[in-house]
């Protein structure tokens, strides 16, 4: 019996190969029994990650339509309350080095916790998106973010071409990071927009220094269960609003 990891193994070299043509007539050197589990095994990954996705997609569309459905009143309010929770809480107060995301319209308001951070003389770090890469840089004032220019999608960060800004990983790490997201469960389970910039940029920077991770959410946000994959980073705490 051919052996699991010997199949992920042989798997890998399929996605990577340039040579697919030359792959496949290899594996016609080997008998029937070993082609049936090597597809069986290829297949059964395959069927995963497309259930997996129109999952995720499904919810998604049902979460943002509910989103959609909060007042403004009803979204002041609640990120109101999510902002004290998260000022007078330990990790908060010790963190001197933390990244604040800057939020769009249906994701839990910012901007009174960046003041603050700011004004307690913290190290705060913003989000900079170049094309599928995301690292978090240095603002220095609240100067700055007034400065900022927005993108297409009304989201303020540095130009691309602004290499000046002292970036986290490169100077120590963060001890928090505060996180945004579609979807989350009270254990720690999030959903993001689908595109894995944060997920991809925790797992570096847990390389330099594990941060604490928080997500932010709004009531509508907070769901019993979500559907996860082994690349979705689990969060250490979830706020959310409570009366």
């Amino acid at each position: 019996m051919i052996k699991p990891i010997f199949l992920r193994a042989l798997f890998q070299l399929f996605l990577r190969s340039k040579y697919l043509l030359h792959f496949f007539l290899l594996l016609l050197l080997f008998n029937c029994q070993f082609i049936y589990i090597f597809l069986r095994f290829y297949l059964k990954g395959v069927l995963f990650t497309i259930m997996m996705r129109a999952a995720k997609q499904a919810l998604r569309k049902k979460v943002k339509l509910d989103l959609k459905e909060m007042t403004l009143k009803e979204k002041t309010l609640q990120s109101a309350n999510i902002t004290q929770q998260v000022l007078n809480n330990k990790w908060y107060k010790s963190a001197t080095r933390l990244s604040i995301y800057l939020s769009m319209k249906n994701e839990v308001q910012t901007y009174d916790i960046l003041k603050h951070a700011i004004d307690s003389k913290k190290a705060v770090f913003i989000p900079k998106y170049v094309g599928d890469n995301m690292d978090m840089v240095r603002l220095h004032s609240m100067e700055d973010y007034e400065a900022l220019p927005e993108t297409k999608w009304f989201i303020k960060q540095p130009l691309d071409d602004d290499n000046t800004r002292e970036n986290a990983i490169e100077t120590g790490g963060l001890d928090l990071i505060l996180v945004p997201g579609v979807a989350f469960t009270k254990a720690g389970g999030r959903m993001g927009h689908g595109k894995g910039y944060y997920d991809t940029y925790i797992e570096k920077i847990s390389k330099v220094k594990q941060p604490r991770l928080v997500g932010l959410a709004f009531n509508v946000q907070m769901l019993d269960e979500i559907p996860l994959s082994e690349h979705d980073q689990p969060l250490d705490d979830v706020i959310t609003y409570k009366s």
